[in-house]
């Protein structure tokens, strides 16, 4: 096992890391830009390392700053995270050549994974379902023409080397398929430096059923079962749930059985996602997959009882998976939530400033992985993700309400946050009654608009908070930053309570 991990990552999931590492008896060492001195990651783990300016380019995407970092402080192994660079096989590569153990499975597969076309044709030949298209990127207009004439319309261009929504554009007629090309080119190379794109059927109106898979380098290979990731904003997850309620036995096997078709296809080890796209008539077919942890995992670890962030790291240090497909079984129903800096009622635009305060919701079957703490500045260089709320029930509804509830008592004032508009999603008809799609937002939450307040919360809350006085860490520090989070008093600056 290993004796020092460096966490390459930020955030909630740098912390979700940390306290992985504590319970195996591992020295957490995190990196952190000079925007993120004072975040949480940062105050947690055993050591910290600063790697540079704010823009990730300079600090978290930096290769050869994390590798100095690791081989400075005397770590043997690096765990990424997701994100940033954790789909990155150059990286993987990298630490392979320096003699680090990459906390993933090997710069091969992630390679292979990483292009969709390479992957389309993989699956292909494993006889796993792909949806109808173009089996290699072109860029002659009339070759996607004839395909698409072949599929039928609609048709959705792909980035091959794309990713959250990036260089995807829906087609409905042939006279819009030549701009909607080279607009998908362009978007495709700003964003991942290759306009590489190919054609496929637009599936319309389908669900979006991930499987969490595990292979390790003793040969097994694994599925964890399900998760409905439905939800979404601009191709993005905000909900997520398991076991999803489209999935009869039969269906989750067949499914099951695909998802480790693929980790055996690529010879896949440590965790993984195969994400399928199931249509109206119970129809898979396989979307891609991501050769990372996921940031909704919780939901899986609350139905099945696997601590998937310690499953990774004794994978990665040559240990066999500590559980078979035979012994991995659903109990209740689980929920997460994302929680966003961002203003649900403008276009989801992301929210930057200072917490002033901050309560987190307790209780059974209540799990927070959290990066904020009261006083904490929001930056506006990284992903706006501030934590994952994760309830768990004995059946979906339990599981709903509790949600609902939970989201009742989260508190965060300072920056603007979308937990309003999250539960009323929840509440909405269509979500309880479990016609989840990918297009729920926009048919369901369109109009959407937040409440009024009349501002007699914000000072019962900063009552509360300030009588509350400091919060520990939960433990641990880097070396030269404070080991408690400031204190209500301490962040909200000059404040009064104003008369009506």
């Amino acid at each position: 096992m290993f004796n020092k991990i460096l966490i390459a990552n930020r955030g909630e999931i740098a912390c979700r890391i940390i306290h992985a590492c504590r319970e195996l008896g591992i020295h957490s060492v995190v990196v952190y830009s000079e925007a993120d001195r004072t975040a949480l990651h940062v105050l947690r783990a055993d050591e910290a390392v600063c790697i540079g300016p704010p823009s990730p380019i300079e600090s978290y995407l930096s290769i050869d700053k994390i590798i100095a970092a690791a081989k400075k402080t005397g770590c043997t192994a690096i765990h990424p995270g997701y994100g940033f660079l954790a789909e990155n096989h150059v990286f993987a590569e990298r630490c392979r050549k320096d003699g680090i153990v990459f906390i993933g499975s090997h710069p091969e597969s992630i390679k292979s994974m990483g292009n969709k076309v390479e992957a389309r044709q993989m699956m292909i030949a494993a006889k796993v379902p792909v949806i109808p298209g173009m089996q290699a990127s072109a860029s002659d207009v009339g070759l996607f023409a004839r395909e698409a004439d072949k599929v039928g319309y609609p048709v959705l261009l792909k980035a091959a080397a794309g990713g959250g929504g990036k260089g995807m554009r829906v087609v409905n007629k042939p006279e819009d398929l030549k701009g909607a090309l080279e607009g998908a080119q362009r978007e495709a190379k700003s964003a991942f430096g290759d306009d590489s794109v190919y054609l496929e059927k637009y599936i319309e109106n389908p669900r979006h059923i991930e499987f969490q898979v595990f292979g390790d380098t003793h040969g097994n290979a694994v599925h964890l079962f399900e998760r409905e990731c439905s939800i979404q904003r601009r191709h993005q997850k905000i909900i997520e749930e398991t076991p999803s309620v489209a999935l009869n036995p039969e269906l989750r096997g067949r499914m099951g059985e695909a998802a480790v078709k693929v980790v055996q296809a690529c010879h896949y080890s440590n965790a993984g996602t195969v994400e399928f796209l199931l249509d109206q008539n119970g129809n898979f077919y396989f979307l891609e997959m991501n050769t990372r942890i996921q940031v909704e995992h919780p939901i899986t670890e609350m139905v099945v009882g696997v601590d998937l962030v310690i499953e990774q790291i004794k994978v990665a240090a040559g240990e066999p998976l500590s559980f078979k497909q035979s012994t991995i079984t659903q109990r209740g129903h689980s929920i997460e939530c994302r929680i966003y800096a961002e203003d649900a009622s403008n276009n989801f635009l992301p929210a930057a400033g200072k917490i002033h305060y901050l309560k987190e919701p307790v209780g059974p079957g209540v799990r927070v992985d959290s990066g904020i703490y009261s006083g904490i500045e929001v930056s506006v260089f990284y992903d706006p993700i501030l934590s994952k709320l994760i309830v768990w029930g004995t059946d979906r509804e339990a599981a709903r309400k509790r949600m609902i509830k939970a989201l009742s008592e989260y508190v965060v004032l300072g920056v603007t946050t979308q937990i309003d508009y999250l539960r009323d999603v929840l509440n909405n008809p269509e979500f309880i009654a479990g016609r989840t799609y990918t297009g729920f937002i926009p048919s369901n939450m369109s109009s959407w608009s937040p409440t009024e307040t009349d501002g007699t919360d914000l000072a019962f809350v900063l009552a509360a908070g300030a009588l509350a006085g400091q919060a520990a860490t939960g433990g641990g520090g880097a070396a030269g930053a404070s080991s408690t989070i400031p204190s209500p008093w301490e962040t909200v600056g000059k404040w009064e309570i104003g008369s009506a």
